[in-house]
């Protein structure tokens, strides 16, 4: 049975597991405004974005193309689906995966699960990206985690899990911060907040539609956090 009160934590690997997401955390807050994190951001910036498309084709919708730019923006274009589901699937989605990907970084199998199911949407999305900066960064990544693997399945440099955790980690923080930057600390006219904020029939601004989201999506890495020490347990 699942040890949902958390009795005897922390074990061994609990104690790794949170004090990794430390680390990782202050890790990525070091480096923030540098380039070595630019890759992974960018990352980021695609499961946004591919949660914006798979949000349209769930809604019987169509995706004509997705860009990512180089400068952390990106662009899906869709046609159809229902709009007030596919604007907020794009933070709150990217949360959702990071909570996934932190929460599969647990187990060695899931972790393998976890990074082939990143380079198969990777590998599909190559043929429909509609800018090199995407194409680039899906070649790039399938070739770092195809490195990882290799390196994992064949040598003593066994870092899959750890990977796998520092992406989840990294679109967990990179989600917040985004809604933050995006939506709460300067109004974009054209954010996916304002843009649900004339869709909404509630009084509910851009700004706080925001705030909202980011709540959410803090819930999401601490849910991650919470249930990977369940995990472990």
């Amino acid at each position: 049975m699942p040890n949902w009160e958390l009795q005897n934590c922390c074990q061994k690997d609990q104690v790794t597991f949170l004090v990794t997401i430390g680390v990782f955390s202050l890790v990525i807050l070091a480096l923030w405004r540098t380039v070595l994190l630019t890759p992974f951001k960018l990352i980021t910036v695609f499961m946004h974005e591919a949660s914006h498309a798979i949000a349209c084709i769930l809604t019987c919708g169509k995706v004509e193309g997705i860009q990512v730019h180089a400068n952390e923006g990106g662009v899906t274009q869709t046609r159809g689906g229902i709009y007030w589901l596919i604007l907020p699937a794009g933070y709150l989605g990217s949360s959702f995966w990071g909570m996934l990907l932190i929460l599969a970084s647990t187990n060695l199998l899931t972790a393998r699960i976890a990074a082939g199911c990143l380079g198969l949407a990777l590998l599909i999305v190559l043929f429909i990206a509609k800018n090199w900066t995407l194409r680039g960064l899906c070649i790039g990544f399938i070739t770092f985690l195809a490195i990882i693997w290799v390196l994992q399945e064949y040598t003593k440099v066994r870092i899959l899990r750890y990977v796998i955790l520092f992406i989840g980690v990294m679109n967990s923080l990179f989600s917040v911060y985004d809604i933050y930057d995006d939506l709460i600390s300067r109004r974009v006219n054209s954010s996916d907040a304002e843009k649900f904020a004339e869709l909404c029939p509630c009084p509910c601004t851009g700004v706080g539609w925001g705030m909202i989201w980011g709540m959410i999506s803090f819930l999401f890495l601490c849910a991650s956090i919470y249930l990977g020490l369940v995990i472990l347990s």
